[in-house]
């Protein structure tokens, strides 16, 4: 916690869960490592995102939104709290992040046709713009009239809210959004603050962290364990779009953290009905974290 003794302000963030079909396996979910002189999470294994940028609020970007009719950013995250504004531009800054660390546009042509990456050409130039943006010498919006593109909000289906807790120096506000790889479209990490990276079945990155050959933090885990659920992709986003969102904000205990729905989880402004069926803990043991809970009677799960 900070000198004042006060919580650090949580970052409005996104992170996107990117996924694509695959024939032998049904579909894989996308992680990177970040580097070790990470100052948040060195070389855990995350979903791709990051904090809002001042251009992700850019009033331009408007031209260069696609959303369906009626389509409401807010209401789709399911937070009356944010300003439209605010909602808008997290899910311009989960596009915008995606495309930095991992080279992958969520991106249509203006007259509504899919953005076809099948040349050498086409492909340079997005790379190009790529390191523009991350140099902070470009901005979507620019990119966007300069291949006449709009960013189709609908593409991106939140996911979960989780919050940092307040015992941390650095801290964040983060919306998580699923998210289909787009086709003739391929994803590798800028090599900045993202090195490795891996697609795998969600059942696959669980057995490798259990190994211990892999570093997860605990929003990474309890999603995996979630993700891992699904048979196919047909199931996961229709799952997705059904799911209840709050604000997940962990509370700290000892060798473990309270979820919200957890019976003995104490922050009342966040706190969520008990859910027996699903575990309401994450747990340090041997050194790994492990998701766990507690029945009201006192039980193990």
């Amino acid at each position: 916690m900070p000198a004042s003794g006060q919580p650090a302000a949580p970052k409005e963030s996104a992170t996107v869960i990117l996924v694509c079909s695959h024939p032998a396996d049904a579909w894989k979910v996308f992680l990177a490592r970040r580097h070790s002189r990470s100052s948040f999470m060195a070389e855990a294994y995350v979903f791709p995102g990051g904090q809002i940028a001042d251009a992700d609020r850019d009033e331009d970007l408007r031209n260069f939104i696609s959303m369906p009719p009626g389509f409401d950013p807010r209401a789709h995250l399911k937070d009356d709290s944010l300003s439209q504004e605010t909602a808008q531009s997290l899910f311009v800054c989960a596009i915008r992040e995606t495309f930095e660390e991992t080279g992958v546009l969520i991106a249509r042509l203006r007259d509504g046709s899919p953005l076809q990456l099948t040349s050498k050409e086409q492909n340079a130039r997005l790379a190009a713009y790529r390191g523009e943006l991350n140099a902070g010498r470009t901005t979507l919006s620019e990119m966007a009239r300069r291949e006449n593109l709009v960013f189709p909000l609908d593409l991106l289906v939140p996911y979960a809210h989780w919050i940092t807790p307040e015992f941390l120096p650095k801290r964040f506000s983060t919306r998580f959004f699923l998210a289909a790889l787009p086709e003739d479209q391929s994803a590798a990490t800028d090599q900045g603050e993202l090195t490795d990276s891996l697609w795998a079945k969600p059942e696959e990155v669980l057995r490798r962290y259990r190994g211990r050959e892999i570093v997860l933090m605990p929003p990474t885990l309890k999603t995996l364990e979630e993700l891992a659920r699904y048979a196919c992709l047909d199931d996961l986003f229709a799952g997705v779009r059904s799911r209840a969102i709050y604000p997940i904000l962990p509370e700290p205990g000892e060798n473990m953290i309270k979820l919200p729905h957890d019976p003995e989880y104490g922050i009342e402004r966040y706190k969520q009905p008990s859910r027996p069926e699903e575990p309401s803990r994450i747990l340090m043991t041997d050194g790994i974290w492990r998701t766990g809970g507690i029945w009201r009677t006192g039980g193990k799960l």
